[in-house]
């Protein structure tokens, strides 16, 4: 559906590729750690490498925003076309921490290419699937013949998604006018794998908390008091023991008010895919999968909402024996939450439930960390179908669907802008995300570039006749 050639698409990737890669080793060379405050130089040093680059590119606006914490990176191509969509794409440009004695082979901010593979912290999660969109519209340009994006292309680029995103919300809420868009991108992400390419629908939302359990003033003597009073370690067993049914659904009233509920053509999707159970075993080092009645595996861990004990304690943990009940005790809970409920609810839920499950004699105290809300993207709507397509010229076969268990900031996009998100990435598990040895697939990579080349044609085509 999109006027840009491949062929045309193909031949600029081919006489680019190298200086592309060239450069993308050169980001890769600069250790942005945002959890250490000791890298918080060379945060700002990839920013502004990048922000650099984004000009080069073409991006007539590029600007460097300040947060509470560590830069981000905004850029903005307008197309000219009033008629046009206009797409914000997300990604970060922070790192996770990496040294050699963690177990990489190689230096992890000296990238090195082995047997196709780029093997560099950042490599994939997520400098190099937010730097396939400088050649990605470079690309669009030369093969359209176009002076500008056939979209109004927007780009955003937090420095802080590696430490949980503190200054994430404040900042779009800040520039929202400045983010306004009709969808945002989100290149943070990954697919089933290389022979099985994806796009993903939907993130899990989450909120955790801690409860802590108060009985006696403090510790007192099992025998004279025990079986008399009230023991807070005991009660943080009963809660944790409470939290689920027999058929392993969450028990707090009101959990699941709100949430939508899987098509019947989402299940029929996920059952297309190549799923091995064993496998999947293998990766979570676990010996038998174990959930919610009524559903599958992957239903369980990408459209079900869960409630998980994070961490229990309480009383004596030393060697031996010590006979006392405990004058105090704690209980970690996360919730991951599916589109459709609300985190303030649950929140609330859980108050209410741990309120009204503690006998007198028992004080305690609730703390909730924030949240992070879901998000979902209709199967049908206009812009997901221009990535799919997208992603199928590129790869040249069918493209399937996922969700993510995990969550992520881009539900604060969808919330603060009021618009779909859309995920598009080439990374697959072995690229081992956060762990020693990070790499990208460097032909899955070039296949995310032709995806960008063909993807603002095509979306711009789609909703001009929407």
């Amino acid at each position: 559906m999109s006027t840009t050639p491949d062929s045309a698409v193909h031949a600029y990737l081919t006489l680019h590729r190298e200086a592309f890669l060239e450069d993308l080793a050169e980001w890769l060379r600069i250790p942005s750690v945002s959890a250490d405050p000791e890298r918080a130089g060379d945060v700002r040093r990839s920013a502004e490498w990048l922000a650099a680059k984004l000009t080069d590119t073409g991006f007539p606006t590029t600007e460097i925003w300040e947060t509470g914490g560590l830069p981000a990176v905004f850029a903005e191509w307008p197309s000219g076309d009033p008629s046009a969509p206009t797409v914000l794409v997300y990604g970060h440009h922070d790192v996770q921490p990496a040294a050699r004695e963690d177990g990489w082979h190689t230096d992890p901010f000296v990238p090195q290419t082995i047997d196709g593979k780029l093997y560099a912290r950042g490599a994939a999660d997520d400098k190099g699937q937010v730097f396939f969109h400088t050649l990605g519209v470079r690309a669009h340009l030369a093969a359209t013949g176009r002076t500008a994006p056939a979209v109004n292309l927007k780009l955003l680029i937090e420095g802080e998604e590696e430490s949980g995103s503190p200054n994430f919300p404040a900042l779009i809420e800040k520039h929202a006018d400045r983010l306004a868009c009709d969808a945002v991108i989100v290149s943070d992400t990954g697919m089933w794998s290389k022979d099985t390419p994806t796009v993903c629908t939907g993130m899990r939302g989450l909120t955790d908390c801690q409860i802590d359990l108060y009985g006696p003033d403090q510790d007192i003597h099992s025998g004279s008091f025990g079986g008399a009073v009230p023991n807070p370690a005991t009660e943080a067993a009963r809660l944790a023991a409470a939290l689920h049914d027999t058929d392993r659904r969450v028990a707090v009233p009101g959990f699941y008010d709100g949430m939508i509920e899987l098509t019947d053509r989402e299940r029929e999707l996920f059952a297309e895919l190549p799923f091995d159970e064993e496998e999947w075993l293998r990766t979570a080092h676990s010996h038998a999968p174990l959930g919610e009645a009524g559903s599958t595996t992957l239903e369980r861990i990408w459209a079900r909402p869960t409630a998980e004990v994070n961490g229990i304690g309480g009383g004596y943990q030393g060697p031996g024996g010590k006979t006392i009940v405990p004058a105090t005790a704690q209980l970690k809970l996360s919730f991951r939450l599916v589109a459709g409920q609300n985190a303030a609810a649950v929140q609330q839920s859980v108050r209410d439930w741990v309120a009204a499950s503690l006998p007198a004699g028992i004080r305690h105290e609730i703390s909730f960390w924030g949240a992070t809300r879901p998000c979902l993207t209709p199967l049908d709507h206009p812009a997901l179908q221009s990535v799919v397509r997208a992603m199928g010229r590129a790869f040249g076969q069918k493209i399937r669907f996922t969700r993510e268990g995990g969550s992520g900031p881009a539900a604060d996009l969808q919330d603060v802008l009021g618009v779909p998100v859309l995920f598009l990435g080439i990374s697959i598990p072995s690229d081992g995300w956060h762990a020693p040895n990070e790499k990208v697939e460097l032909d899955l990579l070039m296949k995310g570039v032709e995806t960008a080349a063909h993807l603002w044609g095509d979306l711009a085509e789609t909703w001009h006749t929407a």
